[in-house]
């Protein structure tokens, strides 16, 4: 009975210690949160830092993220939202969920940052991946006229996806339709988001799939696997930059203040290439490998404003052309 009722007592005590023990929410993708991700390490440095509980929920791709967030509204259990992209960031902004980060940092992008609502925390280039003895193309044309078969995702979705659909439309303009057609008879498959469309690829179910310039430093470091390649196009690759931004109506400002200057930091950044396999989003050391991989000569990049003002007729002309 004695150890019972010091049990008890012990619980008791400990009891107001537990419920001070903030939680930070973060939503974010399905790939950020799982055991090979960035989410575990991260989770780790920052729970050091904060004396606080970080989760992270994952909602499907980055695409879905923002569905989720528009469905839920200001009733949303995040403080903070990381992996939507600036194809995104408009029609994220249109909500009026975020507050400004009042981050100040500096960062290496290929392109100048002067967003105060979304925070950059990693980038790089669309392309399609493919095992190096693949004969390479250099252009969606080429692509179309080959027999080569690809796997992509569902730009309704899935970030690489839209950013297919912006890539398409940057180089093609007008078109971009007959561009789609022409790729039609190449996609084995649309899939929800990257996951499912890289594990396809891995398969052996397609020739290559939309992917990173940096997706094949996994196989070459964590695999020692030299036999995948990305391909650059003569028209240029479409950049990603992700981002993350603070939920403005959060009960946890302060902590998600800290999370978003935590994004920032070295103990965050140095995460990014091996788990995530994009580039930093501030100047922090790339591991070796990638040297190594395939740097486009042009990067490609519709504004915000300009990605949302054409997403809905690129959607239609997405959806006309794969239908036939």
């Amino acid at each position: 009975m004695k150890t019972t009722f010091a049990s008890v007592a012990a619980l008791i005590c400990a009891s107001p210690a537990l419920a001070q023990t903030p939680t930070l929410n973060v939503y974010t993708y399905d790939s950020f949160t799982s055991e090979w991700g960035p989410g575990p390490a991260i989770e780790k440095a920052f729970e050091a830092e904060c004396g606080c509980d970080l989760v992270f929920t994952g909602a499907g791709d980055g695409a879905a993220l923002l569905a989720r967030l528009q469905l839920e509204g200001a009733r949303t259990d995040a403080d903070v939202v990381l992996g939507l992209d600036t194809n995104l960031t408009a029609a994220a902004a249109a909500t009026g969920l975020f507050a400004p980060h009042g981050v100040t940092a500096d960062f290496a992008l290929p392109i100048t940052w002067d967003d105060d609502t979304f925070l950059p925390f990693d980038w790089g280039y669309l392309a399609f991946v493919a095992q190096a003895d693949t004969p390479s193309v250099a252009s969606f044309q080429e692509l179309a006229d080959s027999d080569l078969s690809i796997v992509v995702q569902d730009p309704r979705s899935s970030t690489p996806g839209l950013g297919l659909l912006m890539w398409v439309q940057a180089v093609h303009g007008d078109q971009a339709g007959a561009i789609w057609e022409g790729l039609s008879d190449n996609i084995v498959t649309v899939t929800p988001g990257w996951t499912e469309a890289y594990n396809l690829f891995l398969e052996g179910e397609a020739d290559a799939v939309l992917s990173y310039t940096t997706s094949p430093a996994y196989h070459l470091i964590a695999e020692e696997d030299a036999t995948k390649t990305s391909w650059a196009f003569d028209g240029g690759n479409y950049l990603q930059v992700e981002v993350a931004a603070k939920v403005a109506n959060t009960d946890q400002s302060a902590l998600a203040d800290q999370f978003m200057a935590f994004i920032a930091t070295p103990a965050f950044q140095e995460v990014i290439p091996t788990t995530n396999w994009m580039y930093p989003a501030t100047d922090v050391a790339l591991p070796d490998g990638f040297e190594t991989l395939t740097v486009p000569e042009t990067g490609l990049l519709l504004s915000s404003q300009d990605a949302a003002a054409i997403r809905d007729t690129a959607l239609e002309t997405w959806r006309n052309a794969l239908s036939q």
